[in-house]
């Protein structure tokens, strides 16, 4: 022992077993009677040995005398009958105090009768971090006592294996052989079983009972409180059981687990992450894979298949389609389409179907549906027909489908085609019932959460119809339904979120529109990508950043041209068709517009389907000073008027548009319009509208009123910052507004057209925040504004 420190066997006792044992070697509490039931190495000896050094202690032994006094029994749970049958007598005498230590297991039956004779026990309980901390003193060999509680548990017997190796476990390693080689088969396999985090062990497993095996592993101290292998032990169980056998142990434990049925994945999983290998593993592995999330399910397969077990290549291209991994999913099934049994073919062809809708091609996907067979893949092929323009032959393919089993998912999937279908008419109440019922079919799929293979979800289908019928209130209800609920599982998860966010732009949310293209969701992929370049690219549109436009408009692009154009495409397209006649680049979308057009007269130039292309393709031409164009778009919105309630208020705001620009202002009709688009979901539009009728009439009264109008329509402006010292800003909320404006870098006409104010107002404003503020700079003011103004 060290000089100056404290008796070993100190540590392993907190405050309140110290003073316990202290009164019981004074001889304080007259006889006791106690028990000490710990696994090995929680200190039970050490305790003794504290307890033997106070008078009248003595050991027990074979052939002891019954004398007042205090008699100590250690590893109880090793005693013969006999031995328990005098340590029973003993504690039948009055006059004698006892004190019993043992294991949890084995329990036999004298030891159970010798405890029942006793009135109290002492706990022992696992070292917190000081006395770890103390104990790596006492060795002399520092240590980082938190590293060394992570990998013991607090076990003291642990803590001291560590202690003179300085917290090293490979070096300790050699003291746990002992503990690992007296073990039988059966209890070595449950410690391999628990290193590779196998929690259940299946029947069959061993050739005792199995209750009773974890009890004994248990008992030896190498586990935590809820029988999982302490770290420590871990490393011990890797290092000293020959790998041959650690090897058998898993494979028996995949084939017991097989054998016994019931849910497979949590075992699965574990000896994949242990490495484990041989058939009756691959063929685990194979079953946890059609019960797992899709990319667990992706590495089972792989894991399986490694081995050289015949795995289902189907399931396994279905499951890399559900971990948004389209492309090695095609890959898997293209030569199963070509070369596959009967049914297998069938099969792959909806697993690529969906792939290759995911990657915005949804022509080649509904031949897929539609070779492949089955009345649900009758309604995806219709759904991929219309979108990519193909009404005969979606049609067709309903016609065809024949009889399904009246299932909710069936019945969803067909309804979601025939509503489709149905918004391509040219009545107004034919297309209302047509979201409707597309709606109906969101919530009916809810409950199927994300088991379901789908390409494209009837809740995204119903959002976009509605955003097209102006009604984008109507799309975030279905879709955050469908987000709560996971319809479609990882590959429309963005997906959803990306339309959410475009409902919100519409609406004037720019704010929640920006956080649908955070970059912390990671990047868009396919049809995706395009819409959320879309979203991007009408975000810094809305507020006038012409920076931040052009710095997302080369990558916009990017994404467009990677897709077809398709039904399902035509919001983002529209959006960037408009910027790229704000930045004079109309070359880069004039192939998809072209597309887009001939894609919509394939259908019939569908009201509900054309009104919002009309529109954005009304405004690209007036940015590009082509207002021939824009007077057809106008009269082809006119011609629809009667679609709708959305339609006619698109149309008279086309034509109160066209008189604005030409310099025509009628207060009246302008307010009219402008409050029309923001009651039909457009309110960034009608705010839009009151804003440029505003700077373009002559009338100082109706200028102003416009201006009103405009700032109703867009919202309530926001709300001055108070400055550095929490003292109220010197700056009036328009001054805070600009302010904050040109901090963003914005230029004076920018931040006109955001505030529908014109850029010599701007000016005026900071000639007067200039003034106010002392600045003798620009460079000054810009410095105190920082100050006042909230980033």
């Amino acid at each position: 022992m060290i000089p100056g420190h404290p008796h070993p066997g100190e540590l392993v006792l907190d405050a309140p077993t110290r003073r316990l044992c202290d009164d019981i070697a004074a001889g304080g509490r007259g006889p006791v009677r106690l028990a000490v039931i710990a696994p090995g190495g929680y200190g039970k000896s050490a305790l003794l040995d504290l307890l033997a050094d106070g008078p009248g202690a003595r050991r027990h032994r074979r052939g002891l005398a019954a004398e007042a006094g205090l008699v100590l029994v250690d590893d109880a749970h090793l005693l013969t009958d006999a031995a328990l049958a005098e340590v029973a007598e003993l504690a039948a005498d009055d006059r004698v105090g006892l004190v019993v230590a043992a294991r949890p297991w084995p329990r036999p039956a004298g030891l159970t009768s010798v405890l029942a004779r006793l009135r109290g026990q002492i706990v022992l309980r696992p070292f917190d971090r000081d006395r770890v901390a103390a104990c790596l003193r006492l060795s002399g060999e520092p240590a980082d006592a938190d590293a060394v509680l992570g990998l013991t548990g607090g076990v003291p017997g642990l803590v001291q294996r560590l202690a003179p190796h300085r917290g090293e476990v490979g070096a300790a390693l050699e003291d746990f052989r002992f503990d690992i080689d007296r073990l039988d088969r059966d209890a070595r396999r449950v410690l391999v079983a628990a290193e590779a985090g196998v929690a259940e062990l299946p029947p069959g497993l061993l050739a005792r009972p199995v209750a009773e095996v974890v009890a004994e592993v248990r008992s030896g101290g190498l586990t935590a409180p809820d029988g999982a292998l302490l770290p420590v032990a871990g490393a011990a169980v890797r290092a000293l059981v020959p790998a041959e056998e650690r090897a058998e142990a898993l494979a028996a434990l995949a084939a017991a687990r097989l054998a016994a049925g019931g849910p497979v994945a949590a075992t699965a999983v574990a000896l994949l992450e242990a490495g484990a290998s041989g058939q009756a593993v691959a063929e685990l592995f194979a079953a946890a894979a059609r019960e797992s999330e899709p990319d667990v399910a992706v590495r089972l397969y792989a894991a399986a298949a490694a081995e050289g077990y015949e795995v289902d290549q189907v399931g396994w291209a279905e499951a890399e389609v559900r971990a948004c991994d389209p492309a090695a999913a095609l890959r898997r099934v293209d030569g199963l389409i070509a070369h596959g049994t009967g049914g297998e073919r069938g099969r792959a062809a909806a697993v690529a179907g969906a792939a290759l809708a995911h990657r915005g091609q949804l022509a080649r996907s509904a031949e897929l549906y539609s070779w492949g067979g089955g009345a649900v893949s009758a309604a995806f092929a219709a759904i991929g027909h219309v979108g990519a323009g193909r009404l005969a032959e979606a049609r067709a393919a309903l016609a065809d489908a024949g009889d399904a089993p009246p299932t909710v998912y069936a019945g969803a999937v067909t309804a979601t085609a025939r509503g489709l279908i149905d918004s391509l008419d040219t009545r107004a109440e034919a297309t209302a019932a047509a979201v409707s019922t597309v709606v109906h079919a969101a919530e009916a799929v809810e409950p199927l959460g994300s088991a379901a293979l789908l390409p494209d979800s009837p809740a995204a289908i119903a959002a976009i119809m509605a955003m097209h019928g102006g009604d984008p209130t109507a799309a975030d209800p279905v879709l955050g339904r469908a987000v709560a609920a996971g319809v479609g599982g990882a590959p429309l998860a963005a997906r959803h979120r990306l339309l959410r966010g475009w409902a919100a732009m519409v609406a004037g949310d720019e704010a929640a529109a920006s956080a649908a293209i955070d970059p912390r969701h990671g990047p868009a992929e396919g049809r995706d990508a395009v819409f959320a370049a879309g979203l991007a690219v009408g975000v810094a549109r809305r507020g006038s950043d012409i920076g931040a436009l052009r710095r997302c408009w080369d990558e916009a692009c990017a994404a467009l041209a990677r897709q077809p154009v398709d039904l399902f495409t035509l919001l983002p397209l529209g959006e960037l068709a408009v910027a790229a006649a704000r930045l004079g680049d109309r070359d880069r979308v004039a192939a998809q517009t072209a597309a887009a057009r001939e894609l919509l007269a394939a259908l019939g130039d569908p009201p509900l389907w054309t009104t919002v292309p009309h529109w954005n393709a009304l405004h690209a031409d007036l940015l590009a000073d082509d207002p021939d164009a824009a007077v057809a778009h106008a009269e082809a919105l006119r011609a629809a008027a009667d679609a709708g309630p959305v339609t006619a208020a698109l149309a008279d705001a086309a034509r109160v548009w066209l008189q604005v620009v030409g310099g025509s202002v009628d207060r009246a009709a302008v307010e009219a319009a402008a409050r029309a688009l923001h009651a039909a979901g457009l309110r960034w539009d009608g705010a839009r509208l009151a804003g440029q009728a505003a700077i373009r009439t002559p009338d100082r009264a109706a200028m102003v009123g416009l201006l009103e109008c405009a700032r109703g329509l867009q919202g309530p402006a926001a709300t001055p910052a108070p400055d550095a010292a929490g003292e109220p800003a010197r700056l009036s909320e328009r001054e805070q507004q600009v302010a904050g404006l040109v901090l963003a870098g914005m230029t004076y006409r920018q931040i006109g057209d955001k505030l529908f104010i014109s850029a010599k107002t701007v000016e005026h404003h900071m000639a007067r925040m200039r003034s106010r503020l002392g600045a003798g700079s620009r460079a000054e003011l810009l410095s105190r504004l920082r100050d006042l103004v909230r980033a």
